[in-house]
């Protein structure tokens, strides 16, 4: 990571992870680490397989994390987008420091507590995918403002009532207004954002109302669009620039001491349909941040995102890479048909998918895990059924793919970055 890259309050949190002490706090790490820091074991240099590590541990790959991160910086320049990737997916500091030296404008987020570990790690630009009407998150994003003026934050307003509660939680406190976009809902039934542009310009409206809020541009997140395909989510996206487009003609963002017009879309499956919508938006007024949020990009998975990224749609433009390996050992084989190996809900990602045995590791070295799949998943236990004539013994290693970066950062409070020799390189602290 490059140190100019890094603003002095980011190099100052970072460089307080690696002052951390390893101990019991943290799954799978050696236990004869106790006591040291994580820079003294990151500098060790320590075997994932041979330097004392336990079981279950999880490992992101050092290689495929620098691809993904190189990939999706090329795809966003290739297209004119701004990236504002998705924190939530890893709530890691270091990750997001890693995502801005690779072209992040800034960091997207989804509750107060997010924007507090983004600010104390010294993010300068964050985009709040959410309304925002918790009047003392409100007070302390206040403070936030006043006290550094290079502080970028935008966030959804998607009522009228929560117009007024921000405007009155925010009345008197900061010496600037909060940035605000309409979110488009993306259709009915869908999660949140406001139905239809009608009731978009009233909320435009309330906010052209309140001193404390300024109108920057228009958002939404496609993912919720009802049977989602690929014309659905276009038709949706171009409702959304379309919007943009109405506001900047009524002279919505005229006099607001403005640079540019937000339109900001994206999930992690529909990117192509974004990049291709947002290439359509005509000139407006002010130049136009088209933002992108995607955030699962950074690890990727073996599973649900592997099957719904649009590089699948779009192979010319590069192929990420899933980064999580979970390792588990074998504690059972009662029979020749199933084993038990020792991680289980407490350490893997299970709401999309089970996880998928790849490898396994045993005194000959690592082999494909050829008739070797899990089948449920206990707290504890991974329950895996074997084909006839697989070999799998008590005490060997199963690496497993996982489905949902989202639901596996979450469980693991510092997982160990390795190579792919198996050199563990660094320690990725995580913030839920």
């Amino acid at each position: 990571m490059a140190a100019d890259s890094v603003s002095a309050r980011g190099r100052e949190g970072l460089a307080s992870l690696a002052d951390e002490t390893v101990d019991h706090r943290f799954k799978g790490l050696p236990p004869d680490a106790e006591g040291l820091t994580v820079g003294e074991l990151a500098r060790e240099r320590r075997n994932l397989f041979s330097g004392g590590f336990t079981t279950p541990l999880l490992a992101l790959s050092a290689e495929r994390l620098e691809h993904n991160l190189r990939l999706m910086e090329t795809y966003a320049e290739r297209h004119g987008l701004v990236f504002a990737p998705h924190g939530k997916t890893s709530m890691a500091p270091q990750l997001f420091w890693r995502q801005i030296e690779h072209g992040a404008w800034g960091i997207t987020l989804a509750v107060p507590h997010q924007v507090r570990v983004a600010r104390a790690f010294g993010v300068q630009r964050v985009f709040l995918a959410n309304e925002l009407v918790d009047a003392a998150a409100l007070e302390w994003l206040a403070a936030q403002l006043t006290a550094d003026p290079s502080f970028r934050f935008v966030c959804y307003v998607d009522s009228v009532r929560g117009v007024e509660l921000m405007d009155a939680a925010l009345r008197g406190l900061s010496s600037r207004p909060v940035d605000v976009v309409v979110e488009l809902a993306a259709g009915e039934g869908a999660r949140t954002g406001v139905r239809t542009e009608a009731e978009c310009r009233v909320v435009a409206d309330a906010v052209a109302g309140v001193d404390t809020l300024r109108l920057v541009g228009v958002a939404g997140y496609e993912g919720e669009v009802p049977d989602a395909d690929p014309e659905r989510v276009r038709a949706w996206l171009r409702r959304l620039t379309g919007l943009v487009v109405d506001f900047d003609k009524a002279g919505r963002f005229a006099g607001a001491g403005l640079d540019e017009i937000v339109v900001s879309a994206g999930g992690s499956a529909w990117f192509d349909a974004v990049a291709d919508v947002f290439a359509e938006v005509p000139e407006l007024s002010l130049p136009a941040l088209k933002v992108l949020r995607s955030g699962a990009y950074v690890s990727h998975d073996d599973g649900h995102y592997r099957e719904v990224t649009p590089f699948v749609r779009v192979p010319e433009e590069g192929a990420l890479l899933p980064a999580f390996r979970l390792w588990a050992q074998v504690v059972s084989r009662p029979s020749a048909e199933q084993a038990f190996a020792n991680a289980g809900k407490r350490d893997a990602a299970y709401d999309l998918d089970l996880p998928v045995v790849q490898v396994v590791r045993g005194e000959g070295g690592e082999r494909p895990a050829d008739g070797v799949r899990v089948v449920s998943l206990s707290d504890q236990h991974a329950w895996i059924r074997t084909d006839e004539g697989a070999a799998l013994e008590v005490g060997e290693w199963v690496g497993m793919g996982l489905s949902h970066p989202c639901t596996s950062f979450d469980k693991w409070q510092l997982i160990p970055v390795v190579e792919q020799d198996g050199t563990v390189v660094d320690y990725v602290r995580t913030y839920f």
